[in-house]
């Protein structure tokens, strides 16, 4: 008798993780299917797509598993999923991660904010929410989000063990990281017992969400002569505030001296500067503030600022938002907007 608890037309149970790049849903994936596999004896693959593995890029992984009699020759995209792990919320700005969702699927969100909230940004219906705060988790076991979505995705998927997923955290670690072995244990623990859940009833002749294949906005028929790209750095166009584990830098600006130490050491776009004079006249360039949809949480500025005018802050919902610096770039879009 079959221990999975649905299967499409092809016999099987499918799981996408969406993430960002940093977060870790590639590993988290492989172990997924590793305790699957090893754990109960099914049948299961995985594979992840993250384009230029550029931490802040999207990145999927996707996990099948079947019975044992069943052979896996299908390695295309997972497109109808069962379920569906969010890794961070900032995901909602640039990909639909409910697409292709069934009508009666689970959908698990890495948060801290209501049902009702997370329901009406993913615009969802019918099925199963989870919310689970691995993020906090994370932080306080100096872990990783990923060990506690997997914990949370354990806890959805009852016909998994617990137990298999705990060999191979001891098996992925023991050998190069042995003292990260108990945090990631904990991690998992604590996302298996903290994720809440809510379901919103299935109706007869309920639809589930149809898969929209994101197309590249240069093509064929839209690329310029010879090949030119008319955006100088796609960087620019990028919201990185999903790499974030946690934290972010806080400045003061009456402790700031706008020495550019933090702006040497910035990987990114992240602090503004605006022309000025000085107490005697003389132009100066000075800190105008951060703009954090370039900032990646690296904390490298902290570390250079020689008067403390920086320090590492635990980030709040809506903190980046209020507080934010926007840079301005003129010829993002090949000519002065």
């Amino acid at each position: 008798m079959s221990i999975l608890p649905n299967k499409n037309e092809l016999g099987f149970f499918e799981i996408r993780l969406e993430s960002i790049g940093g977060l870790g849903a590639n590993l988290a994936g492989k172990m997924l299917a590793e305790a699957g596999v090893l754990g109960l004896g099914l049948n299961g693959s995985n594979f992840s797509s993250y384009g230029s593995e550029k931490k802040g890029s999207p990145v999927k992984s996707f996990v099948r598993f079947c019975d044992p009699g069943v052979e896996i020759r299908d390695h295309s995209p997972i497109e109808q999923p069962q379920v569906i792990g969010v890794f961070h919320e900032a995901l909602y700005k640039t990909v639909d991660v409910v697409s292709g969702l069934n009508a009666d699927g689970i959908v698990m969100v890495n948060s801290t904010r209501d049902f009702d909230d997370i329901k009406k940004d993913l615009q969802l219906t019918y099925g199963t929410l989870a919310i689970v705060d691995a993020l906090t988790i994370a932080v306080e076991e100096k872990t990783k989000v990923n060990t506690a979505m997997l914990g949370a995705l354990f806890r959805i998927c009852e016909f998994l063990d617990p137990e298999a997923m705990k060999d191979v955290i001891r098996r992925t670690f023991e050998k190069k990281y042995p003292h990260l072995v108990e945090p990631n244990i904990r991690t998992f623990n604590r996302g298996y017992n903290e994720v809440r859940f809510k379901t919103y009833e299935v109706t007869e002749g309920a639809i589930g969400k149809s898969f929209v294949r994101p197309l590249p906005q240069l093509g064929y028929m839209t690329q310029e002569i010879g090949g030119v790209m008319t955006t100088q750095a796609n960087s620019i166009l990028k919201d990185l505030s999903g790499s974030r584990q946690g934290f972010l830098p806080n400045w003061e600006r009456d402790a700031c001296i706008h020495c550019a130490a933090c702006d040497t050491v910035c990987p990114d776009f992240c602090f503004v500067w605006e022309e000025g004079e000085d107490k005697r006249g003389r132009k100066q360039m000075f800190l105008k503030g951060i703009d954090y949809q370039y900032c990646k949480g690296c904390l490298k500025c902290v570390e250079a600022c020689p008067t403390d005018a920086l320090s590492d802050l635990r980030e709040m919902i809506g903190y980046a938002e209020e507080n934010r610096v926007k840079q301005k770039f003129p010829y993002v879009a090949g000519g002065i907007s």
